[in-house]
């Protein structure tokens, strides 16, 4: 099956609103099997509106998804477009009314419903409703000669839960095979690369199949397989997982809601440490990105962002020294960062140290540290003081994300191999 997204409203256009609800839905549908070739953004137009339904079904569409327009004003004219196109009167479903009115009257106790809030309950001819738990605009489907047109509300909060909860299943009781998919992970290794390693896997996919897709520092690569039933498609899909295991190794850091953070604090539980942070390029997004992860409290004790060179002699007690003869980025203030941030605590048997130091740009490189030039320091208590030295691309809040990325990938990796 093939959908096209139609997102409806002239807020979209002017830009007043941000459009996640095409990349919700085009995540959704992927996993469904269902692929999206084209998204189109349509003011709140009745003849652009019917055109661009009418191109979707010639590009060859079986389903398209409309999100957005199903209010009680003149403008919202979604569903009203849609039956016109498929050429469905609009009956009044009594039992969404009903729904309506009490919601209102639950909303808005001393206010009278006004009568063109009955427009949500008019239903285009012979639909399938899907009731909203979270508004009261309902979603609606169509079908016609193997077309397919389905309309869900415009806000996320009432998009998202009915997609999931009404749209899915009944999309999936239009098929006979299910689709899972499963995800790994990989940090410390390029999508170029990631893809040259794995060649002979892409080349000789069927089903299941692999997807690459880089995201900041990561590659994450999607296997997905249909089968007649969910067990048969995990079967299918563990001995390609296995190969990819095989090949990139420790580079694959997790599956599927796994985050680097998470594993990083779960790494750090296991032995018994706990983690601080000396971040000078970073600027705290180190620090940041771990308190993402839940529960990291058990593991995180502190993050000092020590920008200037005072702030790493006085709070770090790195020696002045050292940053005149080898400078602020160099991998010997790093080391000395990380050590003195995991002896500045009140645990330093058991803290490791973690820091950052770095010229993110745009000005400020030369040409033995360009910009771009950010070396990490490590501190294990125990097993001494590890350096690495990264040359990154990109803006200056690239350079700060990647860092931050190859920060906790280098501290992952030397848990892995000690």
């Amino acid at each position: 099956m093939t959908a096209e997204i139609i997102s409806v409203g002239t807020e979209l256009l002017l830009g007043d609103i941000v459009n996640t609800n095409a990349a919700f839905l085009s995540r959704e549908l992927a996993k469904l099997g269902i692929s999206v070739f084209t998204q189109t953004v349509v003011g709140d137009n009745p003849q652009r509106l019917e055109r661009a339904y009418r191109q979707a079904f010639e590009r060859g569409a079986d389903l398209v998804i409309a999100g957005g327009g199903l209010g009680p004003t003149e403008d919202d004219i979604t569903k009203e477009i849609a039956a016109e196109y498929l050429g469905r009167p609009l009956v009044l479903d009594e039992a969404t009314w009903e729904k309506i009115q009490r919601m209102f009257a639950k909303i808005h106790p001393n206010q009278q419903i006004t009568p063109n809030n009955q427009k949500q309950a008019l239903i285009p001819e012979g639909s399938h409703i899907f009731p909203n738990s979270n508004g009261t605009a309902p979603g609606i489907c169509m079908e016609d000669n193997g077309r397919m047109i389905i309309l869900l509300p415009g806000p996320p909060n009432e998009l998202e839960p009915m997609f999931l909860e009404k749209a899915v299943p009944f999309l999936r009781s239009k098929s006979q095979t299910v689709l899972v998919s499963k995800v790994l992970k990989v940090a410390g290794v390029g999508e170029s690369m990631v893809e040259h390693r794995i060649k002979a896997l892409l080349d000789a996919q069927d089903n299941p199949t692999i997807a690459p897709y880089a995201k900041t520092s990561e590659v994450w690569l999607r296997i997905t397989a249909s089968a007649a039933c969910e067990e048969k498609a995990y079967n299918m899909i563990a001995p390609v997982s296995a190969k990819l295991y095989g090949i990139l190794g420790h580079a694959i850091y997790g599956e599927d809601d796994d985050t680097l953070e998470g594993v990083a604090a779960h790494l750090l539980k296991e032995r018994g440490f706990i983690l601080a942070c000396a971040e000078s390029c970073t600027g705290g997004m180190l620090t940041a990105r771990l308190v993402n992860h839940p529960g990291i409290s058990d593991v995180l004790q502190e993050g000092v962002t020590a920008y200037a060179n005072e702030a790493k002699v006085r709070r770090l007690g790195v020696n002045e020294d050292l940053i005149a003869r080898c400078g602020a980025v160099s991998a010997e203030v790093a080391a000395a960062m990380a050590e003195g941030v995991s002896r500045s605590g009140n645990n330093p048997d058991i803290t490791v140290g973690l820091s950052t130091t770095g010229i993110a740009g745009p000005g400020g490189g030369t040409a033995d540290k360009p910009v771009g030039r950010v070396y990490l320091g490590l501190y294990i208590p125990g097993l001494g003081i590890k350096t690495k030295e990264l040359t990154l691309t990109g803006d200056r809040t690239k350079i700060r994300n990647r860092a931050t990325v190859a920060a906790l990938d280098f501290l992952r990796l030397s848990f892995l191999i000690t």
